[in-house]
């Protein structure tokens, strides 16, 4: 390989060691450089002692998905030595900590080994034990920064940002950086053939978490209620949440909250408390995993019966039960499009990216309460806790809020035969009253049991069928509210479908089998229930891909329950080890199949 701003990078530790924003900082130094990034942290569900890694895909053509390859590693956890020499490609790179010999069993002759006595020089040149281990992940950047040609005033310009207010700290960590290049430049004469040269390829993008968007998104959104019960990987929105609501939802004139936040005892007391502060016309959400969404099931299926507007964010991860708390999988589908027991139906967004995250917030308590049903974000862990490069959010400070089909005191003053369950516009959504708008009018109650057009309690069967019906309408008229899916190229033979951050690889792997000879159409689906351009889509091709992070294909499974699309043109391209899937991934699968095809 030889080439410029085209390479991975993988950092091996040891988790609790500081690593990560010395890791992230060389993700935000070649993004300063005006180069594409792509990092994924990938961490153990402990709080310290086991292996971490860290990878950064520099990629100049933009591509945002992960690259099963590994150019250059950087490893300093002898724990997990042997897996990280197995895992650079033939010619990469491998920088250790020299302090100590490497052992003869871990030495491959087709790769170039840069070694480097991190703890020999820290502990040389700094006092303070802490400091030693943290410095040491400073030295070996800024040995990488010598050798892949890294801007070091940029680097310096960081290190300035992150220590505002602490800024006896920038002179000893500018320290640690040199001692790295020094080094380099002072031992080393054969550095790598690939390096990161200047470009304006970022534009105004950021870099930012969809976790951190959503966040952001759900105060412009309006939420002002949140009840939550901490989980990896969701924690960080509502944390986000917080810490802007603090800074934009303060009364000015009182310094009082103009939010709530409640930790509940467990997922299904939070749900509950959504539901409640939605009743009395909060907008409120909550957030999630995949085992807390299980435990939440009850409470949106009574959410979906007696239509009370709930707004849920489901960062999903690796299951079944526990799983593996921090990986990233898209296994939550079939559990959230049907949460509950009985016949229940519930709508999804898929965001891709944060900018999607952040106006997918708005988008789920519009629907919400224009349907007065619960809306899940289907999020997931690399979308929710990787960085991405972003465009900047942008908010209509104009926007007017869509609360629904809400009636007002005055409006039940002129209502005739108000009935809560009643059709009256033929969509399948009826209207509804906040409690307390109208000192007579408007009061009813229900609960989760069969009810009439008026809130009443019953079991007459041709009453059930008409409700159950209604609620099937709702669905319908949903179809054309929610974001439509986006489609590239319609002339092809063959397709390839996705969502959520499959895109990302899927996306890349349309070029490449553009390059192999296969055109391949792409649509990525954007919401759930499916509208008729996905059915379309499936009917004009001769072969479909399903794209998705599962192992039982449940998006598939999803397009033939709803759309009764044809099995038999739709191929399975799984991936479910619990990292981001990679476009070279899904172009194995897909060539792995025309070869089936000719045998």
């Amino acid at each position: 390989m030889s080439g410029v701003n085209d390479f991975v990078i993988r950092f091996a530790n040891v988790n609790g060691t500081g690593s990560a924003s010395a890791n992230f900082l060389f993700a935000k130094t070649v993004f300063r450089m005006g180069v594409p990034v792509v990092p994924k942290n990938i961490f153990p569900s402990n709080i310290q002692g086991l292996s971490t890694w860290y990878e950064v895909r520099v990629c100049e053509k933009g591509y945002k998905g992960r690259k099963d390859v590994i150019d250059f590693m950087v490893s300093v956890n002898p724990q997990s030595f042997k897996n990280d020499i197995a895992s650079v490609r033939p010619g990469g790179y491998f920088m250790y900590d020299s302090t100590k010999v490497l052992h003869e069993e871990f030495i491959r002759p087709d790769i170039t080994y840069l070694g480097i006595p991190l703890m020999e020089i820290c502990s040389r040149e700094f006092t303070d034990a802490r400091q030693r281990q943290l410095f040491k992940n400073i030295v070996y950047i800024g040995a990488l920064a010598s050798l892949l040609r890294l801007d070091f005033s940029i680097i310096e310009g960081l290190f300035a940002e992150q220590f505002t207010g602490k800024e006896k700290l920038i002179a000893p960590n500018i320290k640690a950086l040199y001692l790295g290049a020094d080094y380099v430049s002072g031992h080393f004469t054969n550095y790598p053939d690939f390096y990161v040269e200047k470009r304006d390829l970022v534009g105004d993008q950021i870099l930012v978490d969809g976790n951190t968007a959503a966040g952001i998104g759900a105060v412009y959104a309006g939420a002002s209620v949140v009840a939550w019960y901490p989980i990896t990987p969701s924690t960080s929105l509502v944390d986000a949440f917080e810490d802007y609501a603090k800074e934009l939802r303060v009364d000015e004139a009182t310094g009082k909250n103009k939010f709530a936040i409640v930790q509940a005892e467990d997922e299904l007391a939070a749900i509950g408390m959504v539901m409640g502060a939605s009743w009395n016309g909060a907008r409120s959400f909550t957030a999630t995993s995949g085992p807390g969404l299980s435990l939440m099931n009850e409470l949106l299926g009574l959410a979906y019966f007696s239509e009370v507007p709930v707004v849920l964010v489901d960062v999903q991860r690796s299951g079944p039960s526990t799983g593996m708390p921090t990986r990233t999988q898209q296994s939550d589908v079939l559990e959230a499009a049907y949460a509950s027991h009985g016949d229940t139906k519930h709508m999804l967004l898929f965001p891709s990216n944060p900018s999607e995250c952040f106006h997918y917030m708005s988008k789920a308590f519009e629907l919400a309460e224009h349907l007065q049903a619960p809306v899940i974000v289907m999020s997931d862990l690399d979308l929710g806790m990787n960085d991405h490069m972003s465009k900047p959010f942008t908010w209509d400070e104009n926007h007017k809020y869509q609360r629904g089909k809400v009636l007002s005191a005055e409006e039940l003053e002129v209502v005739k035969d108000w009935g809560r369950y009643k059709d009256i516009d033929g969509d399948g959504v009826p209207y509804r009253t906040i409690p307390g708008v109208h000192p007579s009018k408007g009061a009813y109650f229900t609960r989760g049991s069969s009810h009439n057009e008026y809130a009443k309690y019953t079991e007459d069967a041709d009453t059930y069928i008409r409700i159950m019906e209604r609620l099937v309408k709702k669905y319908e008229t949903a179809k054309n509210l929610v974001p439509a899916p986006e489609i590239s190229g319609n002339e092809a033979e063959l397709g390839m479908i996705y969502y959520g951050t499959s895109a990302h690889a899927a996306e890349e792997a349309c070029d490449l089998m553009a390059e192999d000879g296969h055109v391949v159409d792409a649509m990525c689906i954007k919401a759930f229930p499916f509208n008729d351009q996905v059915k379309k889509f499936i009917d004009d091709h001769k072969v479909v891909f399903v794209i998705e992070q599962n192992r039982d294909a449940q998006l598939r499974t999803l397009l033939m329950t709803e759309l009764d699309a044809d099995p038999a043109k739709m191929v399975k391209v799984l991936h479910y080890d619990g990292t981001p899937i990679g476009a070279d991934f899904i172009q194995r699968s897909m060539l792995g199949y025309f070869q089936l095809q000719t045998l």
